[in-house]
């Protein structure tokens, strides 16, 4: 974030200012307000801003006055921008010898407030690497700058002096992708831009410190290289090579290059900069390869689509059979599909989220908790680390190894579970007229498997488990109210007395009036 101070001697304009635009969007952020030069020459001291805003005309201390003393003063001033409501070209022209970096007249007008502050992005950022010169992070920022900024030809210059390069010569930007080894395909733990340089000790000395390395984001790096220079006496893909071999030795990791165009000039670093990053599109396509150059996969096809349905739901279908033969030729046959379509990585991670998300929805629907799954947090994050297929597919395959056998084993507890929902259910009708298939049918199962699966888990038969209870609750009855036998046999469950007393005798051996007389001491 670049620091903004702004001064006028009206509290309305300032506020105005301040609402006016989306500062930290552009990347500045206001540090302080001041409402005249003298105040703001205590903000300045104070605050250090890296630019000043400020009107012409202001009491005490005027803005050319303030800009003026600074100047003389500091070593290091701040950029200034100038907003006006006179237009008296004496100002404008005063201003400029200053070295005033806008002269905007008000009213304000946002989009060429915007625009000013965008280009002066690229000026403060070569200031700010000016007051950096000899710390370690110079020649990264200048590559950033190179490649976001909105540069004019001075800036161009002031960034080849940083980086004590020719800005007319030939340039390849080369993006370096670290890939894991062994089975986990994990990147080394760290590994910094400083330590990618080391492995350039295979150039000639008075090359390889002249080549700015740039940390892209975790595993990616970019190196912006002298092409025309470093390969005199070689060939560019002999430099390549040795390179890609050298960076894979001392990151103890697989390297992928991806080689931007040739550009001539160093304010065409973005060009370079943007084809290498697109021939990293190609990474799966090419699977394989350890170099791939923009300039020969331009203009060929990558595969942005989707999987098909068909091969989604087998897929999901086998590791919710738990067949692992079926689901590890799935995913073969799934892999395989990348490379012959040649898939962009947008396009794999998709197929690959879509996956995982099925198997989620699975586990969900069996009532699990797919936390549970110990892979998935890696399987969801493969993109960082995991960026060749040779071992993203073995981690795929784990992930749905392990899945299959959580829905395995949720199968287990839910057919427990289930047989256990029937148990309470008899238990809470058994006084109406149920049987062993009307049971199944209400709970969408064969009755034949019901009456086997009820046997397994509680040791009896269902029809036999039935009538206990009826029986138990008769005898209750019997013990507690004078209600006639085929009340007693109603209440229970049983459509006929007859059969009620003969199923009670053949249980108790006794009959229900027997039972009762005992307990009332007849004979």
């Amino acid at each position: 974030m670049y620091k903004v101070l702004l001064v006028d001697d009206e509290i309305f304009v300032r506020k105005g200012l301040l609402n006016l635009m989306d500062w930290q969007s552009l990347h500045y952020e206001i540090c302080g307000e001041a409402e005249n030069g003298s105040e703001a020459l205590e903000q300045i001291s104070l605050l250090q801003p890296d630019l000043v805003i400020t009107d012409i005309r202001m009491p005490v201390l005027d803005g050319l006055g303030l800009i003026q003393k600074l100047t003389e003063s500091m070593e290091n001033p701040p950029v200034f921008i100038i907003i006006s409501g006179y237009h008296d070209f004496k100002y404008a022209q005063q201003a400029l010898r200053y070295g005033v970096h806008d002269y905007i007249l008000k009213p304000i007008d946002e989009a060429e407030l915007e625009s000013t502050l965008r280009k002066l992005s690229g000026t403060l950022n070569v200031k700010r690497l000016a007051s950096l010169t000899g710390e370690k992070q110079v020649s990264e920022s200048v590559v950033e700058t190179l490649i976001k900024g909105h540069l004019s030809e001075d800036d161009v210059k002031a960034l080849a002096r940083a980086l004590q390069l020719d800005e007319s010569e030939s340039f390849v930007y080369v993006l370096a992708e670290l890939h894991g080894r062994g089975a986990n395909g994990q990147l080394p733990a760290q590994w910094t831009a400083k330590e990618a340089a080391v492995a350039l000790q295979f150039l000639p000395e008075e090359h390889r410190s002249r080549i700015p390395v740039y940390e892209q984001q975790k595993g990616l790096f970019g190196l912006l290289l002298p092409i025309d220079r470093i390969t005199e006496g070689s060939s560019c893909e002999t430099i390549y090579r040795g390179l890609q071999r050298e960076l894979s030795r001392a990151a103890k990791a697989d390297v992928m290059l991806y080689i931007g165009d040739s550009v001539e000039g160093l304010g065409k670093v973005k060009q370079t900069y943007q084809s290498a990053n697109e021939a990293m599109s190609y990474k799966f396509a090419e699977d394989g390869q350890n170099i791939l150059f923009a300039n020969r996969l331009q203009g060929t096809l990558l595969y942005y689509f989707d999987i098909e349905n068909d091969t989604y739901k087998k897929l999901l279908e086998h590791v919710e059979e738990n067949d692992q033969e079926a689901y590890a030729s799935d995913i073969d046959r799934l892999f395989q599909e990348f490379i012959e379509k040649r898939f962009a990585p947008s396009a794999v991670a998709n197929a690959i989220t879509r996956c995982v998300i099925g198997i989620i929805n699975i586990i969900r629907e069996m009532d699990g908790d797919e936390t549970e799954l110990k892979l998935l947090p890696k399987v969801m994050d493969w993109q960082n680390g995991y960026n060749r297929l040779q071992h993203l597919k073995p981690l795929f395959l784990a992930f749905a190894a392990e899945a299959a056998a959580y829905m395995s084993e949720r199968r287990g507890e839910q057919s427990k579970g289930g047989i256990e929902r029937i148990k309470k259910y008899i238990e809470a009708h058994y006084t109406e007229n149920i049987s062993l298939k009307s049971i199944a049918a209400k709970f969408y199962m064969n009755s034949a498997y019901l009456g086997q699966l009820f046997r397994k888990s509680y040791g009896v038969y269902f029809n036999d488990y039935l009538l206990s209870i009826r029986i138990a609750e008769a005898k209750k009855l019997l013990r507690q109210t004078d209600l006639r036998m085929y009340e007693v046999a109603e209440r229970v469950g049983f459509q006929n007395a007859d059969y009620f007393v003969t199923q009670f005798e053949k249980l108790e051996k006794a009959t229900p009036t027997d039972y009762r007389n005992k307990l009332l001491g007849k004979k």
